[in-house]
């Protein structure tokens, strides 16, 4: 498979990559950054990274002037594509505030080739993070059988190009954390490699939660500086206690937020019901319990909250689409 990408007219290519079109285990990355210095481009700064089937990319791009940028996929890839934009005042332009423009949007999508130009708006600075993945690549990470994403597969299957979600969604803050600490990394060599494939599983599983959630920009819930500390204080409750979590009725009262506020912020502030970060908890430990350390199914299932292996058994396939039983399985 072969990525790239560069602006109209220009000779600099912001990126041109090989991806490998197997997952091959264990491939060493390969990291460089780009900073183009030319003119249409007001600051143009490219951070890549690859590995066997895997091609990410972190782009701030801002122009002083309309341009296209040319972006060209030969092969299938599966890419998932985070967009960050926000407005830079220009002192010559009298009507800024009128035209305003900021937000952030993502999906997922399955690209089996494609090429065409995209327009930037000047005085907009875009951020862009990339995922391009191999088939096998993304199948490793997410089993193909599973029940989270039947209907994208099929389409897949079918080599036909397509969306995860009908509408792109709103980037929730959890995804920026991940997002930063990808980009942020201090690890290097192996360390860095395995840090960076969980962190897009755990991107990826964040993307497949608010899809499935029907989350829509319409429900945006403006939320106060004062109840983001009641929030964070909320999830690091949860995060300590989340094998047996307090009730809603419980959680508002040691964070002194009423429950309607803290049922609809949480959600609108980590992308997740309160229910379900629980669960994504409880699951990911079920997981690494199971696979690190070699534990029963029934040991598990005490070590994470549930009074029986059957209620285990029966949210860990909902949640994964494959039985704890199976999981080793998948991992091979």
């Amino acid at each position: 498979m072969k990525i790239k990408s560069k602006i109209e007219g220009s000779d600099d290519w912001l990126f041109i990559e090989e991806i490998a079109d197997n997952y091959t285990p264990n491939t060493p990355l390969s990291e460089k950054s780009v900073n183009i210095k030319s003119l249409p481009a007001q600051k143009l700064v490219n951070y890549q990274l690859s590995a066997g089937g895997l091609f990410l990319v972190h782009s701030t791009m801002q122009f002083n002037s309309n341009v296209k940028v040319f972006s060209e996929v030969e092969g299938e890839t599966i890419t998932s594509q985070f967009i960050f934009y926000d407005t830079h005042p220009n002192p010559e332009k009298k009507d800024l505030k009128n035209n305003r423009r900021t937000g952030s949007r993502h999906n997922i999508r399955y690209i089996p080739s494609i090429k065409g130009s995209y327009p930037m708006v000047p005085d907009i600075e875009y951020k862009y993070f990339l995922l391009v993945l191999s088939k096998p690549y993304y199948f490793h990470l997410i089993n193909q059988h599973s029940l989270l994403h039947t209907d994208f597969v099929r389409e897949i299957l079918k080599g036909k190009y397509t969306s995860f979600s009908a509408k792109d969604l709103p980037v929730t803050t959890e995804m920026k954390r991940v997002i930063n600490d990808i980009c942020e990394c201090k690890r290097t060599g192996e360390l860095k490699r395995m840090h960076t494939e969980s962190r897009i599983l755990e991107l990826l599983m964040l993307q497949l939660e608010q899809m499935q959630s029907g989350v829509e920009e319409v429900d945006k819930y403006v939320i106060k500086q004062d109840d983001l500390r009641k929030l964070e204080h909320a999830r690091d409750i949860l995060d300590a206690q989340y094998t047996y979590p307090p009730t809603i009725i419980e959680l508002s009262k040691q964070i002194a937020l009423n429950e309607f506020k803290l049922k609809r912020a949480f959600k609108e502030y980590f992308g997740t019901t309160i229910y379900g970060y629980v669960t994504r908890l409880r699951m990911e430990e079920a997981r690494r319990l199971i696979l690190e350390e070699k534990k029963t199914v029934g040991q598990v299932a005490s070590a994470v909250g549930f009074n029986h292996q059957s209620h285990l058994t029966d949210a860990f396939k909902r949640y994964f689409g494959i039985l704890p039983s199976e999981i080793k399985l998948s991992e091979e």
